[in-house]
């Protein structure tokens, strides 16, 4: 005897009205989870590059405060013995110069200046150490203090730099600006050209004929051109094994292998191939996998 197939049906009731059955294959539960997987994992990998940026911030921290107390130490000592002036002098450059360093490795990470240097120095010190050699002692001690800012400022910039470099490649924010809403959301849909229902493996958003898309994330172009149903579109790599792709379109402005950037112009909108006007379809690949877009939008539209 031929086992017949498994089916799932859900009943789907309304307050104050009738209710409905959806029968769904095996097939299509298991792709649900696998979907739920996906999200979740989405989820956890934004948590962690939250934690990793967080853990940045707590590191700069220390070396603003280091380098703060290192300034209060040198004004301390150059009011002890004026006598160290020119010492004193190229010591006060080079921290002027690691507040520099610090502020702009702040700056490029999003987080708001520090007064790193909060002692205003004045020339011409005067009074004395109890001996030369105690002073020259303190002043070494500042300069190895500077020396190890230097070094540790040498480590965290590289670990910085790939951080923001990867955090730009992800895809993030919207593919339009001033985009009308979306009009078909990702997972099981009703099939927009006959009966049924159908997997939408993206996010279709409204918007007028000719309207520039945008590229949600750094990456390299992989793919240009006819893509089925997807019509005339647009395939970016991107970091950690994401793609973003961009269809329906009626003309490129870019082309396979070339480097572009968040927010520079893909094409603009169209209504080529399976399309029943003028519109985007936006998805969104984790190696190789589609996963619903929501989740890196704008936060107003992750919480919908």
């Amino acid at each position: 005897m031929k086992r017949r197939p498994v089916r799932y049906t859900l009943l789907l009731a309304r307050s104050g009205g009738g209710s409905r059955a959806l029968s769904l294959p095996g097939w299509a539960l298991l792709l649900l989870l696998a979907l739920l997987g996906l999200w979740t994992g989405a989820n956890l990998y934004f948590w962690q590059r939250s934690r990793e940026a967080r853990a940045l911030e707590v590191r700069l921290q220390a070396l603003s405060q280091e380098a703060r107390r290192l300034s209060l130490a040198l004004e301390a000592e150059r009011a002890k013995n004026g006598a160290l002036t020119e010492e004193a002098r190229r010591t006060q450059k080079e921290l002027e110069a690691l507040k520099k360093s610090i502020e702009e490795l702040r700056r490029r990470a999003g987080l708001p200046p520090l007064n790193v240097l909060p002692v205003r120095y004045q020339e011409g010190g005067k009074g004395g150490a109890s001996s030369p050699g105690e002073a020259l002692a303190l002043w070494g001690e500042v300069r190895a203090g500077v020396l190890d800012l230097q070094r540790q400022l040498k480590e965290v910039a590289p670990a910085l730099e790939r951080t923001l470099e990867v955090e730009q490649s992800l895809p993030r924010g919207l593919p339009l600006r001033g985009y009308e809403g979306i009009t078909s959301f990702f997972g099981m849909r009703k099939n927009p050209f006959g009966p049924g229902y159908e997997f939408h493996d993206g996010l279709d958003f409204a918007a007028p004929y000719g309207a520039p898309v945008y590229a949600t994330g750094s990456g390299v172009v992989a793919r240009t051109g006819w893509m089925g149903a997807y019509g005339l579109a647009v395939l970016l790599d991107h970091a950690e094994g994401y793609q973003t792709l961009y269809g329906h379109l009626f003309r490129l402005a870019v082309r396979p292998g070339q480097r572009v950037e968040r927010g520079q112009v893909l094409g603009y909108v169209g209504s080529t191939g399976r399309s029943t006007g003028p519109h985007l379809h936006y998805g969104v690949y984790r190696y190789g996998a589609p996963v619903d877009p929501r989740p890196y939008l704008d936060p107003l539209w992750a919480s919908r």
